[in-house]
């Protein structure tokens, strides 16, 4: 309360980059008798701070996705300095949840409305044998992929189109429209650490806002098209088609990943359009 009476907001915002591995979690967003990143980090804010928080995380990331660079915030009247929040949330959490950076946001600063961009990349490996420590942080085939071809299919969904043929089945979403900015799909030709073996492929899109479940719907079809089960021009058929039923299996959820969520257009590395995403 000011001395008026009158309840005032809290005083600062603070934003957190996060990190987790999503395999043991049902998603982000925190849901009654389910195991979310969300419940795990508010939790923690509310014991440090002895406030009751909201906090409000850039993507609801499913159950087995993981997050390279979440980005979320939450309110409050706390004087805890951001090396506090940074050292004192990560005793707390568990080890698959980090925060990794804490900021002091603008008052209005939401990190859903705010984001003019978001980067998720989905890893796809091809081996005849287990690879264990790829097992839960990629899709594993065991057969080959015709690389040119699923290539040859990704030029289409780049721009702004309605990706209503890609999103999930109930989805709430007011408009299928999404403008995607980049979509490619590459080898690993570096050596990486776990080595996965085999042939790693790494699919990357960038884009204003995505629909539930649209990236691992993409990736369902890009690897239909890969096996030669579909054609590369099914691709554009079926995001003309505005419907979910013609656009084939949903990709697992462990090969996906958040990489990167833009607030600033000057950071990111290829042109966007101004507009604003639409909301999710």
């Amino acid at each position: 309360m000011d001395p008026s009476g009158q309840s005032r907001p809290p005083s600062r915002n603070i934003k957190l980059t996060i990190q987790y591995n999503g395999t043991k979690y049902h998603g982000w967003q925190r849901q009654v008798g389910q195991i979310s990143i969300q419940e795990f980090i508010q939790a923690s804010i509310e014991k440090m701070t002895g406030e009751q928080v909201c906090l409000i995380g850039s993507g609801r990331t499913d159950a087995g996705v993981h997050a390279l660079a979440q980005v979320a915030n939450f309110h409050t009247d706390s004087k805890i300095p951001l090396e506090g929040f940074l050292k004192g949330l990560n005793s707390l959490l568990p080890e698959d949840i980090a925060i990794l950076a804490t900021s002091e946001a603008s008052p209005d600063f939401h990190s859903i409305r705010d984001s003019i961009c978001k980067i998720y990349c989905y890893h796809i490996l091809v081996s005849d044998t287990k690879i264990p420590f790829w097992n839960k942080r990629a899709w594993l085939l065991n057969r080959s992929l015709d690389i040119h071809s699923m290539e040859t299919a990704l030029p289409p969904l780049t721009g702004t189109h309605d990706f209503s043929a890609f999103k999930a089945s109930g989805s709430n979403a007011k408009t299928g429209i999404r403008t995607i900015y980049l979509c490619e799909i590459k080898p690993i030709t570096w050596e990486i650490f776990p080595p996965s073996g085999g042939l790693h492929y790494m699919f990357t899109i960038a884009a204003n806002g995505f629909l539930r479940y649209m990236v691992r719907n993409i990736v369902g079809l890009l690897v239909q098209i890969g096996l030669g089960t579909r054609s590369y021009e099914d691709m554009a058929n079926v995001l003309a088609s505005k419907d979910r039923s013609s656009a084939g299996p949903t990709a697992p959820p462990q090969g996906l990943y958040l990489k990167q969520v833009y607030y600033d257009k000057s950071e990111i590395p290829f042109i966007i359009n101004d507009h604003r995403k639409e909301q999710q």
